[in-house]
């Protein structure tokens, strides 16, 4: 990394740690913080050449990328090579992050947790289990509809939304207290 200056290899070097954490590897971490901070669309090559990889560990990282929806590919004039870019703004790639994250974690539980709770228990530890499980996809399914009501809403409205933080819950409380007044059944 020694062409990259002191500010992106620490970017790089800290993407690369964390990537670790969010279940990818540490190259494609770093491969995409070098993407993220480019000012110009990046080729295998010059990824390759500035974090000092094999190029076939540069391609690898680049396909994965690709299959994540965090890169875009691009084609420049006169060039035959293959660039690649990360979207400019940190909210479609939040966004898109989510989304992927939802397609290959949160719907196979969900899949796999309906499946058990159609089984024809066979004894009281069975019982017990979907019970559990049913309690689990309950949460599972408000979280993703609640997720697919935040992916509808407009960037300002979702950082209003966000910004907000715990204010949410005194707008429910006064709201639940003007219901009272008004006359209306509390909630």
């Amino acid at each position: 990394m020694n062409a990259l200056s002191p500010l992106v290899r620490s970017f790089v070097a800290h993407f690369g740690e964390m990537g670790s954490r969010w279940g990818i590897n540490r190259t494609v971490g770093q491969i995409y913080a070098l993407i993220y901070v480019s000012p110009h669309p990046l080729n295998a090559d010059e990824i390759a050449a500035r974090l000092e990889f094999s190029r076939s560990n540069v391609s690898m990282g680049l396909k994965e990328l690709q299959a994540w929806r965090l890169v875009r590919l691009r084609h420049l004039p006169g060039d035959r090579r293959e660039y690649f870019e990360a979207p400019d703004d940190a909210w479609e790639i939040f966004r898109t992050l989510a989304e992927e994250r939802r397609r290959r974690e949160v719907e196979p539980t969900l899949s796999m947790l309906r499946n058990a709770l159609l089984e024809e228990p066979t004894g009281e530890a069975d019982r017990f289990a979907q019970e559990r499980m049913r309690g689990m996809h309950e949460v599972i399914e408000l979280l993703t509809t609640w997720f697919d009501d935040m992916q509808r809403l407009d960037r300002r409205t979702l950082e209003q939304l966000m910004a907000m933080g715990a204010k949410v819950q005194r707008l429910l409380e006064f709201s639940g207290k003007v219901k009272l007044v008004a006359g209306g059944p509390k909630e």
